[in-house]
This record gives structure tokens, C-alpha cells and sequence, in this order.
């Protein structure tokens, strides 16, 4: 057995996890090219699946075997009963139903290489409230996933303040390309609750051009400014992380893309599940790298691997 195998096949939790986030409808369509002004271009669908970034999580860490409390809202209408369904064929629940107002979704865009482009179109998933927030149960030790979606929009101040509030927790916050849309007062306010971030290639580029770096020296600064754990996800070339004065490289595992949906997503999903085990953050991310390897190669964003599919898949790494 490999030495990935073994540690895969000891992975249990030892610590609590809250997912919060949404839950959408992602249509993805197969496009030649992206759309420019005045055009009229055929697509060809691929499906109707759900998604949203806590949903994708979710998937991940109930197949990887790890039970986790998801605060993934869900209304009534057309896109919340297929979320709602699909959820359940999937034996998830979530802890929060909104009284009125449906689901949002996306048209998800893929190109011939894989890349994806998102337009979406927001619902309850950004609509949180107090009571929704109050009834959660965070214990002490627990791991607390947000998204840079909920946190630029309208209700990142009531989540930023609940975040504040919660006691001797480590949140993980994946802010996806939102991290230029979040206000200076705000994002200190975030930062200042230590969390640990990951970041993809082309979202890091944003935050050295927000705090006036250089892409390579974005790893030190975030050390000196924030003070935070930071993992910097480059795709086929592995992923970075920096935790005080430590850094590393963690490569990649072999893959085929055929799509990049939910390939971050499923990044953190991994990545949540060693620490939820008490893995170091190397440890971690590297299961966050193999997990994205499985997703990449696989059609849409929900299809995140068992543990048994992922032992059988990197058997000899």
C-alpha cells in the first residue's frame, strides 16, 4: 500500500466542520468560444446539475467519508425542489430552509480546453438572516467553511459579524474571484479572524494587485500582513501554501481535464477533510490536490470521488 493509501485509509475526523454557503443550479453548456458583444452563438448543453461552492463541498466530504453540519439554504420554487431532491439523493440535508424566495443559478460556459465561465444569477443562498445564523451549533475546534460569494454580497457584513462571534474556531475561507469585490473595512475585519484562504492562480494575481505585490512575493506579504494561512492552487503545477515562517509545494496528481467545474471547490472539499483529521496543512492540501485531479477529470462539478475510487485512482503515489 502507498503511502497515500495508508494515510487515506486512516482518514476520520477529530474535529467538527460547518459548511455555509449555497446551493444552486448550475446549466452548463459546451461553447466553441465565449460570447462577444452583438453575437448569436450555439451551445450545447451538457446538463443540469446542482452546485453552488459549499454544495460542491458538501458532495466532497460526505464521500471522503466525513460528516460535516451544511447551512446551504433552501426555498421553494423550480430550482430549489431539483437542488432539494438531488440533495437527498445524495442522503445530504441541510440545516436551513428559507421560508420564501427560490434558489439561484448560473450558465456555466466550457470551452474546448476545459476552462469554465460562470454568469449567475444570485437567490437565498445570498438573502442570510439572523435566525438562520443563531440556529447553527459551531462547537468549539470546529472547522467553518464560507465563500467569497456570500461574503461580497449584501449579507457579508451580518456573516462577518456571526464569524466574529464564534469562539476558538478556524475558519476556512475559499473567496474565489470576489476577493476584489470585498470592501477594504470588511475584508480587515475577515482577515483579523485569522482564517486559512485559498486562492487559485488567477485570483492570487487579484490580491498582489490589491495589496500592491508582485505575484511571487504575495506568499510573504500575506505572512506579514495577515498573518494567516495561505494555499495558492496552481492547477497542473500542484499548489503553494505559507503558514508563518514554513512554506511548501505540493505537486499535483495526474490527470485528464475534461472540465474544470468545481475543481476549487473540490480543492477545499479535500483539503477541509485532512484538517478535519487533524492533518498538517502539506498533508491536507495534497489531499485537496488529488481530489481536484478526480473532479478535473470528470464532467460537472458534483462529481467528487469516494475514498474508494480515489485509492484505487492514486494506488501507487
Amino acid at each position: 500500500m502507498s503511502s497515500f493509501s495508508r494515510r487515506l485509509d486512516a482518514l476520520h475526523a477529530t474535529r467538527p466542520v460547518t459548511v455555509l454557503g449555497a446551493a444552486v443550479i448550475d446549466v452548463i453548456a459546451d461553447a466553441y468560444a465565449l460570447p462577444w458583444r452583438g453575437c448569436d452563438i450555439e451551445l450545447k448543453q451538457q446538463g443540469v446539475n446542482i452546485g453552488g461552492c459549499a454544495l460542491n463541498i458538501a458532495i466532497a466530504l460526505k464521500r471522503l467519508g466525513i460528516t460535516a453540519q451544511n447551512a446551504l439554504p433552501v426555498g421553494h420554487g423550480v430550482w430549489a425542489d431539483i437542488i432539494r431532491q438531488a440533495m437527498a439523493r445524495q442522503d445530504l440535508q441541510s440545516v436551513v430552509e428559507a421560508e420564501t424566495g427560490d434558489n439561484g443559478w448560473c450558465l456555466a460556459l466550457v470551452e474546448p480546453d476545459g476552462e469554465r465561465t460562470f454568469m449567475s444569477f444570485s437567490g437565498v443562498e445570498n438573502q442570510w438572516q439572523q435566525p438562520w445564523l443563531d440556529a447553527l451549533n459551531v462547537p468549539q475546534n470546529s472547522l467553518v467553511y464560507l465563500s467569497g460569494y456570500q461574503l461580497a454580497s449584501p449579507c457579508g457584513e451580518l456573516l462577518t459579524g456571526w464569524l466574529e462571534g464564534l469562539q476558538d474556531v478556524t475558519t476556512f475561507i475559499d473567496f474565489g474571484p470576489r476577493i476584489a469585490d470585498i470592501p477594504d473595512a470588511l475584508m480587515t475585519r475577515i482577515m483579523a479572524c485569522k482564517p486559512i484562504v485559498s486562492l487559485n492562480r488567477q485570483e492570487a494575481q487579484l490580491a498582489a494587485e490589491r495589496w500592491g505585490v508582485e505575484d511571487e512575493m504575495l506568499g510573504a506579504h500575506w505572512q506579514q500582513r495577515f498573518g494567516s494561512v495561505l494555499i495558492v492552487r496552481h492547477d497542473k503545477d500542484g499548489a503553494v501554501w505559507y503558514d508563518a515562517d514554513a512554506s511548501g509545494h505540493v505537486p499535483a496528481f495526474p490527470a485528464t481535464v475534461v472540465d474544470t467545474i468545481g475543481a476549487g471547490d473540490s480543492h477545499a472539499g479535500g483539503t477541509l477533510a485532512g484538517l478535519a483529521a487533524g492533518w498538517s496543512i502539506a498533508d491536507a492540501v495534497m489531499l485537496g490536490n488529488a481530489v481536484a485531479a478526480w473532479v478535473v477529470s470528470h464532467r460537472g462539478g458534483d462529481c467528487a470521488p469516494t475514498r474508494e475510487e480515489l485509492l484505487l485512482a492514486h494506488k501507487n503515489v
